[in-house]
Order: structure tokens, then C-alpha cells, then sequence
């Protein structure tokens, strides 16, 4: 099966520039993409300093949703937005005044990957961070979903004035070019050595977050922080290279999701694997006894039953059930803002706007049209961060009611 190959490298145009994230772009495009992508065949997508975050969203969406193995080259820069303090990929019109509406949400792309097999999907990442992103790195995990690996290195601000080379992923596409093909863990370790010899340290390094079960421990958290307990790599992380994590920066992988007494220890493989074999209906009705478990359990407004109803409603889409799917993101984004998050909180957009996307995709006039009004709604109360999605939705409405 061919995989898929996204090359992302973006940052800020002027003053705001910490990385010249485009010039590893002609080092990478000039590695075949069978090697890239580790597999006999691929297919590249190239997106250089992009500009609006909902092109890069559509490119990864599609990217996430084709079979085969996925593997991710992200080379840029992490700012925090301002009012919500969330880590943001500059693009090329992001300032610190606008990441929040011109930069790309981290958590999107984590979105974006968190239903791809085990195992299939691949990050390489080369970032580097502002003093405030640098900050919230040591009190906060950072990861890009529970099924992804994820390699590579976060660096610290090298100075105001100082434009800095994307070091390691050069190092990696060096490696690539080749011709030969390490296993990734094994081509982190040349790559981080290589940048280690040119005097480069400080780097926060992220080791990949597959861990085998046996290589785990729970790791307490600080009371108060809401946070389940993780899982961290016993010793040093394959690809690591054994080094140390700068104090106070963020060693953990994420927390697994709860799991039912003898029952799977991950169901979403489960699932994973009867999406990826057409069984849409068995990883629905699997999805549907973990939610009525998690209602049982924790409540109906509670974080677990709510997580597995987004499932569901991915479950939907990958079945091509664009009316049950925006029908279940609508009630998650109500069920949220009911428990008291508000309207702009990441879990709540997300969900509002992947019930306008969906909502978009229905065929019947008839069943979109009953679905239009509490749409509008929402999105009188989440507009989201894409202009004029109110509007659209409106005017989409009328044509609906045109038809009938």
C-alpha cells in the first residue's frame, strides 16, 4: 500500500521569524518519496510558509484520511496565542497579536491524527519555540495524539535578532538523500548527533510515544490539575539518543484513555482496526458500549462519555453517515457548553466545526434542513475562528428552504 508524505515548514515573514523553516523544503523535496515515506510508493504534499490555517487543515485532513502509512515532516516555529495560552504553529502572517487567528492550533492537527491505526502514523518535527511557548513547554505535555510517533526536537529562543536553520530537520533529509532508509528511531539518533557536533544543546527532544506497555509507570501529577495520571518511558526513549530533557520540560506521554475491567486494554485498536477493514457497524456498536459505560460511570456530561461520542461521530464520517455524524457533533458541542466551557474553548470550536463540515456534506434537503437551525444557532454562540461561517450557514439555509 503507497503512504502519504505532508512536508510542512512554516514561520512569520519579517521580525517575528525565530527559523527558516522553507529552506529544508528543497533538501527534503530532493529525497525520493518512497524513502521519505518508507514504504515502496508515495505520495508528497508540500505546503511552504502557508498562509491561512484552513488550507493547511484541509491538506491535512486529506493527508490523515489516506490509507496507508502517514509520515509528517513539520519544521516551524510554536507561539502562544494570547487569550487562550495554546500552542500555535506560526504561519506566514502570524504576529504575537494574531497567532490565535493566523496561526494553526496544535491541537488541530492532533485532532486530525487521533483516529489513524496504531502504528501508522509518523511525526518528524523541527521547532522552535518563543519565550512564552518555551515557558508553557516546561509546565505542560506537548504530543500530537496517543497513536503517533513522534521524533524530533523543540528548540529554546537562540536571541531577538537570530534567525535560525532548521538544523535537525536538515540533518534528517541529509541522512534520507542517501538513498538509505534507517528505521526512524535510529535516524532521529544520527540526526540529533549530527546536530549535537555542530554545538547545538539545550534542545527539548521528543522521543516517539509508542512505548511498549512493559516499558511503562504510572507518573504521579500535581493534584489539582484535573490531568489523568501518564505514562512515561522507562529510561531513555528509543531515539532519545539517551539525552536529558531540560528540567522542568515535559518528559511524559499522554494519558491512555480509561479502560473497562477485563476488557481490551486499548479498544480504540479495536476500532481502528474495524474502520480500517469496512466493519463501520461493529466499531460503532464497540464505540457505543464504551460511551454507555463512561455515562454509567462518570455521568452524561462527563469527559470520557463525551470523548467517546466524538468518536462515534468520526466513526459516522469514516462510514459516510454525514447526517448522523453532524447530528452527534452538534450534541457534543451543546453537552460542552452546557457543562459551563466556554464558547471559545478548543473542544467546543472543534466540535461546531465539524458539525458544519458535515452538515455541508448531506445529501437529503430534507434531513439538512432539520439539522440547519440548530446549527445556526451554535454557531451564533461559537463563530469559530473562519470568517463568515454564521454567514455561510445562513445562506445555505435559505437555499434549502428555496428547494422545498
Amino acid at each position: 500500500m503507497p503512504g502519504t508524505v505532508l512536508l510542512l515548514a512554516a514561520s512569520p515573514v519579517g521580525r517575528g521569524r525565530l527559523v527558516d523553516a522553507a529552506s529544508v523544503l528543497p533538501v527534503l523535496a530532493a529525497v525520493p518519496p518512497a524513502v521519505l515515506a518508507g514504504t515502496d510508493t508515495a505520495n508528497v504534499v508540500e505546503l511552504a510558509d502557508p498562509l491561512e490555517p484552513q488550507a493547511v487543515l484541509t491538506r491535512l485532513r486529506a493527508a490523515a484520511t489516506a490509507p496507508g502509512p502517514l509520515t509528517l515532516f513539520v519544521t516551524g516555529q510554536l507561539q502562544l496565542d494570547r487569550r487562550q495560552r495554546l500552542p500555535h504553529l506560526a504561519l506566514a502572517r502570524t504576529t504575537p497579536a494574531t497567532v490565535r487567528y493566523t496561526g494553526l492550533p496544535w491541537h488541530w492537527l492532533r485532532e486530525e491524527l487521533r483516529l489513524r491505526p496504531p502504528g501508522s502514523t509518523t511525526l518528524v518535527a523541527d521547532l522552535h519555540a518563543d519565550p512564552e511557548a518555551w515557558q508553557w513547554l516546561g509546565a505542560n505535555p506537548f504530543d500530537c495524539g496517543r497513536t503517533t510517533a513522534v521524533y524530533g526536537r523543540i528548540a529554546p529562543p537562540r536571541g531577538r535578532r537570530t534567525v535560525a536553520a532548521p538544523t535537525y530537520m536538515k540533518a534528517v533529509a541529509t541522512i534520507l538523500r542517501s538513498g538509505s532508509r534507517p528505521a526512524v528511531d535510529q535516524l532521529h539518533q544520527a540526526a540529533v548527533t549530527r546536530v549535537a557536533a555542530d554545538g547545538e544543546v539545550g534542545d527539548l527532544l521528543l522521543p516517539q510515544h509508542l512505548v511498549p506497555a512493559q516499558q511503562q509507570w504510572p507518573v504521579p501529577v500535581p493534584a489539582g490539575t484535573g490531568q489523568q495520571p501518564v505514562a512515561a518511558p522507562a529510561g531513555p526513549a528509543p531515539g532519545s539518543g539517551g539525552a536529558v530533557v531540560p528540567a522542568g520540560a515535559p518528559a511524559a506521554v499522554p494519558a491512555a484513555r480509561p479502560s473497562a475491567p477485563g476488557a481490551s486494554p486499548d479498544p480504540h485498536t479495536a476500532i481502528s482496526a474495524a474502520v480500517k477493514d469496512g466493519r463501520h457497524r461493529e466499531a460503532d456498536d464497540l464505540a457505543a458500549q464504551w460511551e454507555r459505560q463512561a455515562r454509567d460511570t462518570h455521568g452524561d456530561g462527563s469527559d470520557q462519555a463525551l470523548h467517546w461520542a466524538e468518536v462515534r461521530a468520526d466513526l459516522a464520517m469514516f462510514a459516510g453517515d454525514a447526517e448522523r455524524s453532524c447530528h452527534t457533533w452538534l450534541t457534543v458541542a451543546e453537552a460542552r457548553l452546557a457543562a459551563g466551557q466556554p464558547a471559545d474553548a478548543p473542544a467546543v470550536e472543534a466540535a461546531v466545526d465539524r458539525a458544519h463540515h458535515q452538515w455541508g456534506r448531506i445529501g437529503d434537503p430534507a434531513r439538512a434542513r432539520e439539522l440547519g437551525p440548530a446549527l445556526a444557532e451554535l454557531r451564533r454562540r461559537v463563530p469559530g475562528r473562519r470568517e463568515g461561517a454564521l454567514d455561510d450557514v445562513r445562506g445555505r439555509l435559505r437555499d434549502l428552504q428555496t428547494q422545498a
